[in-house]
């Protein structure tokens, strides 16, 4: 399946991720901040990225301009998975490069759908 890089300062949150996408057959690489985060991306270019705004130091934001200025990364689809449900968090994250944006708490099986959407249609533009 797919690798997916998660991004979250939640170890309880990151358990629980890994965990689930693991149970739906992809390979999980779990970072609780940014640098990490990067360091990751750079050993194991994921397929997917599911990333928090509030991380220590450089927040998820700045994070998500990081990785679409890396050539590695920039095409890698990044869904934004956070507490901050206001509408300027959603623009901010959206203007730094995010693909899709779920507001913590949600229901496992809608992360999926959500992820498997964004890896389906990551594949159909690899393939044109």
């Amino acid at each position: 399946m797919a690798s997916i890089l998660v991004v979250d300062d939640d170890l309880d949150v990151l358990k629980v991720f890994k965990r689930d996408l693991m149970k739906e057959g992809h390979q999980v690489v779990c970072a609780s901040n940014a640098m990490d985060a990067l360091q990751a991306s750079t050993d194991h270019t994921p397929d997917l990225v599911l990333l928090d705004i509030g991380l220590p130091g450089i927040d998820g934001i700045e994070l998500c301009r990081r990785l679409r200025s890396n050539p590695a990364t920039a095409s890698t689809p990044i869904l934004f998975v956070t507490v901050h449900s206001d509408i300027e968090s959603k623009i901010a994250a959206f203007d730094a490069g995010a693909d899709d944006y779920l507001a913590k708490p949600f229901d496992l099986h809608e992360l999926n759908l959500r992820v498997k959407v964004l890896l389906s249609r990551d594949r159909s533009h690899a393939t044109r």
